[in-house]
């Protein structure tokens, strides 16, 4: 059976053909420029880019394959996973897949950081209870707010390589104080998490792991976490 898994964040679509190297990423816009697989026997969607992505989605889905696209959706309790929320359906379905699929893993007490357009930290149990997570803005959204919204912050110089030392320059002074952020964040998680396994993911993950000793890059932890939820 041939399934495509589609995981729709806030910025990209991310692809991959089960079980092969088939894979991609593209922006929400640009669905038709891909050159997908001719026979598809299943879809399953991940998305937290709102209602309208997720309707265009299943409208290409339906009009592509002519199936109905299979949207994982956040519960109770799921794969051994038992979800902190009373009301589980306030959590974004991203984070209960990044979950599960870490929970499938290790089945041991575990921490999950996902590196998106917000930055999430989760902390499962050794029974798989969510103890609670947190959710904060990511690298880029920091930057686009902080330039917004501050009229006499201006960067005019090009920042190359990642730097946490002070800026000698706005510019400097604004990247590198983003860095030391994460680079706090990084070091905070290691330090709590005293030996459990540290599962990262999302657009920034690679670069939380180079600062995180010992964390585990996964960039597929919300699509694995699709046939848990789902069925595969």
């Amino acid at each position: 059976m041939r399934i495509l898994d589609l995981d729709a964040g806030n910025t990209f679509v991310k692809w991959r053909l089960a079980g092969t190297a088939l894979r991609g990423r593209i922006s929400h816009n640009d669905l038709h420029k891909v050159d997908w697989p001719e026979a598809i026997d299943r879809v399953r969607v991940a998305s937290v880019a709102g209602e309208q992505v997720s309707e265009a989605l299943q409208a290409f889905v339906q009009q592509r394959w002519q199936l109905e696209a299979e949207f994982a959706r956040t519960s109770a309790i799921a794969s051994g996973v038992t979800n902190s929320y009373t009301d589980p359906s306030r959590m974004g379905v991203d984070r209960w897949l990044a979950m599960l699929s870490a929970w499938d893993r290790t089945k041991a007490a575990c921490w999950v950081v996902d590196c998106g357009s917000a930055i999430t930290v989760e902390q499962l149990d050794g029974n798989g209870r969510h103890l609670g997570g947190y959710i904060i803005p990511g690298i880029q959204l920091i930057s686009h707010n902080l330039l917004s919204n501050t009229a006499e912050i201006i960067v005019d110089h090009s920042i190359k390589g990642f730097n946490s030392t002070p800026g000698v320059n706005t510019s400097e002074a604004v990247q590198h104080g983003i860095n030391l952020l994460l680079e706090a964040l990084a070091e905070k998680v290691m330090r709590e998490s005293k030996g459990q396994p540290v599962y990262v993911t999302g657009g920034d993950g690679a670069l939380f792991c180079s600062l995180a000793d010992g964390a585990i890059w996964c960039p597929d932890l919300v699509m694995d976490g699709l046939p848990l939820a789902i069925g595969g």
